[in-house]
């Protein structure tokens, strides 16, 4: 069962974070390699392009957004943000000349952390609620049984759901961080 648990659970989990990095330092090395770091400064641009047009999840969870499929949305989302989240770290580089830059970095990186938690507890808090009561009924219990079984559980699992109550200010975070830097970086910028 803990195998199990850690082969479904925790190995994709930490993947995706391992994939992110790997990805990041490849592309990081290809640049430096056919010298053509300059074109990392400018890769935080799309990547921030990315990541602002991933929040058409949160527009449309909160009715901004009228059409579209939320699960659609949802997986877009998750591209859209990992694929920017890419192209701002391969612009962060390994260079540290920027206590800002890094700040907003270190808050994506956050970010991104709570994202993919939030993800995997939601998901396995589901399948595991869903199991529970297949179990539960197949023993022959009546619904009203199941949901007095389940009734503390259910209760965690709801809480769990309530995730983005806290993934939500790591976003801000970092997004106050990040618009910090990109000002800092126009009021700055060597506009000859």
């Amino acid at each position: 069962m803990k195998i199990r648990l850690i082969l479904k659970e925790i190995l994709p989990f930490y993947f995706r974070l391992v994939v992110l990095a790997v990805v990041t330092l490849f592309i990081d090395l290809i640049l430096h390699l056919t010298d053509l770091v300059w074109i990392g400064r400018y890769l935080g641009i799309p990547g921030v392009i990315l990541i602002l047009l991933s929040f058409g999840h949160s527009l449309r969870k909160r009715g901004v957004i009228k059409s579209s499929n939320p699960v659609r949305l949802l997986r877009l989302h998750e591209w859209l943000a990992w694929i920017g989240a890419t192209l701002v770290l391969v612009h962060a580089g390994i260079h540290f000349n920027a206590i800002l830059a890094w700040l907003a970095v270190a808050a994506m990186a956050v970010n991104i952390t709570s994202g993919l938690t939030g993800k995997y507890l939601v998901q396995r808090s589901q399948r595991w609620m869903k199991q529970a009561k297949t179990e539960l009924r197949d023993e022959g219990l009546t619904d009203s049984e199941i949901d007095q079984q389940l009734f503390w559980n259910s209760l965690a699992a709801g809480l769990v759901r309530k995730w983005r109550t806290i993934h939500l200010p790591i976003a801000l975070a970092f997004a106050v961080l990040a618009a910090a830097h990109i000002l800092s970086t126009f009021l700055f910028w060597g506009w000859k």
